[in-house]
């Protein structure tokens, strides 16, 4: 099997339950899949400057399928980011709040927006994932001079996901797509602009087939990534759906097991 791009989920999957990964056995692949010519994708639900932020020395040479594939960051250079209308930003805030969410957030390309109103718990929880954050007096406040909005990051008690799942789609009538990120987070996405959307369009520019990528994932958001490549895994913790998705299910995403299949992969080049 060839492969000249790897493509990984962070939570869930790329990092354990502490936030944490093996840095020096991860620098050590990163370097020999340089040699060989492979590139190394990060691809989350998260923001960008959260996201690099994992890889202090070497974010500049690797790129970022960011905000389930709403901003793309290749070798610290912008590629790529989708956009809402602010009409359609409205609309969908007056169709979520009925849901009673207990964090709404707004996602754009400068920073991410939340309410005043939103607790200091709740905030604080929010920005480790985001950590360019603004406070509005409210979110409708927020207008295209401010910045260019493409994604929403909602939460919920981590209980009857998959009705929130289709109340949402209900209430959105199409013009955004919710997708689960686990552990009770649910992220409203632009109708395909989702993470394998963010692939095709790398794979494109640098001229390499689905089949020639590897790609790695826990979460329903991983879905569209996992069926886009030729070779996908998912995580022995990863949402059953998810394995569904998958040609092959790994070990956990505490056992370092993303790393081990890196190099395995390596090895077969």
């Amino acid at each position: 099997m060839t492969i000249k791009m790897i493509a990984v989920d962070m939570d869930g999957t790329f990092l354990d339950d502490q936030k944490e990964y093996n840095r020096e056995r991860f620098e050590k692949l990163f370097r020999q899949l340089q040699e060989k010519g492979i590139k190394f994708v990060v691809a989350s639900g998260n923001q960008y400057f959260q996201l690099k932020s994992f890889f202090p020395e070497l974010h500049t040479e690797m790129s970022f399928v960011s905000e389930n594939g709403a901003n793309i960051i290749v070798e610290g250079e912008d590629y790529y980011n989708a956009r809402l209308s602010m009409a359609k930003v409205l609309k969908a805030l007056a169709g979520i709040n009925a849901l009673e969410p207990t964090a709404v957030v707004l996602c754009g390309k400068k920073r991410a927006y939340v309410s005043k109103e939103m607790p200091e718990e709740v905030f604080n929880s929010v920005s480790f994932y985001y950590p360019s954050i603004k406070r509005l007096e409210k979110l409708e406040d927020i207008t295209e001079e401010n910045d260019e909005i493409f994604k929403f990051a909602l939460s919920f008690p981590n209980v009857g996901i998959e009705a929130k799942l289709a109340a949402l789609t209900d209430v959105l009538e199409g013009e955004m797509i919710p997708v689960s990120s686990g552990h009770g987070d649910i992220d409203l996405i632009i109708p395909g602009v989702h993470k394998a959307n963010g692939l095709a369009k790398l794979s494109t520019e640098w001229k390499i087939d689905p089949a020639e990528i590897a790609a790695f994932g826990d979460s329903g958001n991983d879905i569209e990534m996992l069926a886009y490549v030729g070779a996908s895994y998912a995580m022995e913790n990863a949402q059953e759906k998810v394995k569904q998705a998958s040609k092959e299910i790994i070990g956990s995403n505490n056992q370092e097991s993303v790393l081990e299949m890196m190099e395995l992969l390596l090895k077969a080049q």
